[in-house]
């Protein structure tokens, strides 16, 4: 059953070939079975699933398959970070171990609509600042295909719950590549929309917009149909994105060719001094010549971005960590990297941050021109291949010295608001997967999802599967 895609599941459902109940079933005993070696979640609610499951079958029996929302009885676990009502929510943190959600996330909300079954939280570093998921209130999320090498983060549990088997989509969410980054080192399909695609109502706030929700697949069609569903914006967003014309859906996109585009390339970090490793440059090399292959131009261009933007994204990412309000109390449980952050920004004047922000928004006005001539622009997701569980451990600047020599390329994409996907395109010698990345035009995830599709099916990946898969 972990073999069919969240369509399959959906269309099975519908058309009364599977039953929810035994779906639900499925995936619990396999998170029962396999997550004390993955880390894939921090919380599992084995009851409510169950119920969630038994209701969608009344459905069902009900309504007339034309009537069921899109993702009746399909598992869709949620990241740690968003609340799921009546549920733990730790947001990875020993602060918050006994903190229960009384209300959904907007986008939570939209998967409820659309009939999905919630098995869970999936596991997050501490509010998600970390690019890996290690914490202190569940076991590190680990890929799948070592068992030693970390699943990245900080939406690692989702992406290893996906490549493991133990869910067939998951939610995520990415404020500086923690979609695009685990779905690099678990093999799978990570999507960051654009800006303003999908609203953090009503809890998070849009900040500069840094961070938005989005899907983690092992499909691209899987990825345009959870698009679909958790696309939405509500009064009060700082952001919008532009909708798709009437009558149009992003699956339907993926399921279009996309035409002879105009791709950009650049390969070089802009994180001055950051070495990008051989396996990542031949993924990179191989993507380009895949595209070419599939007659689109593909055009070297220099970097948009010059070596100023470390320093002012640090500064905004040190106030995220501070967004958060911890008890005086509990501010001993969080885990020294959040405790660095947070005594950074509130060493921060309004100045700094303003200033920080005006420049990150200079930047954009200067990068973007730079962009516009082309339909999307190719680079590595990653500067390595998967690290070792325990990779980052250091003091706190040390490690965040090693996290941004990890992750160079993914938060240009989260400062200019572009959508983006990491693509599992590459496994190196030792088996292991290297994504790269594409970013699209603001708004034009319908061009990348084309995209992404036709390079699906010029070299498919649903066929590599890890052990833990066949288990």
């Amino acid at each position: 059953m972990h073999d069919l895609t969240a369509i399959e599941l959906a269309r099975a459902v519908r058309n009364r070939e599977l039953s929810p109940t035994e779906i639900a079933d499925h995936y619990l005993a396999r998170i029962d079975r396999h997550d004390t070696r993955l880390g894939a979640f921090i919380t599992v609610i084995q009851e409510s699933a169950r119920e969630q499951a038994r209701k969608a079958e009344k459905r069902v029996l009900q309504d007339a398959p034309e009537n069921l929302p899109p993702l009746l009885g399909v598992p869709v676990p949620i990241k740690d970070l968003d609340p799921l009502t009546g549920v733990r929510h730790t947001y990875g943190s020993q602060a918050f171990t006994d903190n229960t959600a009384d209300g959904d996330a907007a986008v939570v909300g939209q998967l409820r609509a659309a009939g999905a079954v919630f098995p869970g939280k999936t596991n997050t570093p501490e509010f998600g600042s970390p690019c890996y998921t290690e914490n202190d209130v569940a076991p590190p999320a680990r890929t799948p295909w070592d068992l030693t090498l970390s699943a990245g983060g900080s939406s690692g549990g989702a992406a290893a719950a996906v490549a493991g088997g133990l869910a067939p989509v998951a939610h995520g969410s990415d404020g500086g590549g923690s979609i695009r980054i685990p779905a690099s080192a678990c093999g799978i399909f990570g999507l960051k929309p654009t800006r303003g695609r999908i609203s953090a109502a009503p809890f998070a706030p849009d900040l500069i917009g840094l961070a938005t929700a989005g899907p983690l697949t092992r499909t691209v069609a899987d990825a345009a149909l959870l698009l679909d569903v958790m696309s939405v914006n509500l009064p009060g967003d700082y952001y919008t994105a532009p909708p798709l014309p009437e009558g149009e859906t992003f699956l339907d996109h993926a399921r279009r060719d996309p035409g002879r585009l105009r791709i950009a390339r650049f390969r070089a970090p802009a994180v001055p001094g950051v070495d990008v490793h051989p396996d990542v440059i031949a993924a990179y090399e191989s993507a380009t010549r895949l595209l070419v292959q599939l007659g689109h131009d593909v055009e070297e261009i220099d970097p948009p971005f010059g070596p100023g933007l470390l320093d002012l994204f640090s500064t905004v990412w040190a106030v995220m960590a501070l967004t958060l309000p911890v008890p005086a109390e509990r501010e001993q449980h969080l885990r020294p990297i959040n405790r660095w952050l947070r005594e950074r920004a509130r060493s921060l004047s309004a100045y700094d941050y303003a200033r920080a922000a005006i420049g990150l928004q200079q930047r954009v006005r200067a990068a973007l021109p730079r962009m516009l001539p082309y339909d999307a622009v190719l680079t590595p997701t990653l500067a390595l291949p998967p690290v070792p569980v325990g990779h980052f451990d250091a003091d706190p600047a040390e490690e965040f010295a090693r996290m941004t020599a990890f992750t160079p390329f993914t938060s240009m994409f989260n400062i200019t608001g572009q959508p983006s996907v990491s693509i599992p395109l590459y496994w190196t010698e030792r088996e292991l997967p290297i994504g790269v990345m594409l970013s699209g035009q603001m708004g034009g995830e319908p061009t990348l999802l084309s995209l992404s599709a036709q390079l699906e099916a010029a070299r498919p990946w649903a066929g590599r599967t890890p052990q833990i898969w066949r288990e």
